[in-house]
């Protein structure tokens, strides 16, 4: 997230003219830094660049002192980060439609490497077990790499993976890959199909990045910053840069923006609970 926030500063910096300094607060699964921005001044200052956690993070929490639609205005979808569907060789499955089959046959049997509990690998893996009405049993790790580690080693069989990380591993034969979790087939694996369209229709699921403002920032402002973010993300040469680092650039209307992070918030509410995962 840090570097996407990053790169979308500095293309604004050159864009309007005017610097843009990064802020990395982290911390909490983002609730610090949420907090900090829901409550800094609403002139257009301070902006957020957020990702998928953002609307996790209210149901896997206890408490949270901020509220995702009430306290901020979404300004664009800057990118998406869709996991792929891997397994390790050893396991028996070529196609969503097998390891569903297989699951099924062993229940509580198969396990799935997720980077800690409430992460994006374990609730994407998560909505795989509703939809699917299979129970794949998670194998939670301190991270991602360890989480890789794992699979790589059979301690896990499944793993809802970055594709960053999956394409050179699936490249050189030590994983098998699946399918990915975004809605349409992305450019860095274009021959890999979607989850949805391998049988389990409707499934979706992706990291993604996003770039918000304190709610009642003036509506010029953001107007203004929106009409840059989505320049920035359609350029050629941004494009051909979120397809090398496993993205898709996106960069979308406030509209559109908005109605994504009320359906993404229901939906992982939902997975959660019928999961019961928790961070606190």
């Amino acid at each position: 997230m840090d570097g996407a926030g990053r790169l979308i500063s500095q293309k604004l910096s050159e864009a309007l003219g005017k610097p843009f300094v990064v802020e990395n607060r982290s911390g909490a699964n983002g609730m610090i830094g949420s907090e900090l921005a829901a409550k800094s001044a609403k002139d257009g200052y301070t902006l957020m660049v957020n990702g998928a956690n953002f609307v996790t993070t209210p149901s896997l929490y206890a408490k949270v002192t901020y509220d995702p639609i009430r306290d901020f205005e979404p300004v664009s979808l800057i990118a998406l980060a869709p996991n792929v569907l891997v397994v390790h060789p050893s396991l028996p499955v070529n196609s969503v439609k097998e390891l569903i089959a297989l699951a099924r046959a062993r229940p509580g049997q198969v396990n799935f490497a997720g980077s800690g509990s409430g992460s994006t690998p374990h609730l994407a893996a998560e909505l795989f077990n509703t939809l699917a009405k299979v129970d794949m049993v998670h194998v939670p790790y301190r991270g991602t790499g360890p989480a890789i580690v794992g699979l790589m080693s059979g301690e896990a069989s499944v793993m809802f993976m970055p594709t960053t990380n999956a394409v050179p591993l699936v490249k050189s034969g030590r994983l098998r890959a699946l399918a990915v979790t975004s809605r349409q087939r992305v450019p860095a694996m274009p021959e890999l199909p979607t989850v949805s369209e391998s049988g389990l229709k409707g499934y979706e699921s992706s990291q993604w990045y996003g770039l918000f403002a304190p709610a009642g920032t003036p509506a010029d402002l953001i107007a203004l910053l929106n009409s840059q973010v989505v320049k920035i993300m359609q350029a050629p040469d941004m494009k051909q840069r979120m397809t090398a680092e496993g993205l898709v650039a996106v960069g979308s209307t406030r509209d559109e923006f908005a109605a994504y992070v009320k359906v993404e918030l229901a939906k992982w509410a939902k997975v959660i609970k019928a999961s019961g995962a928790k961070v606190d």
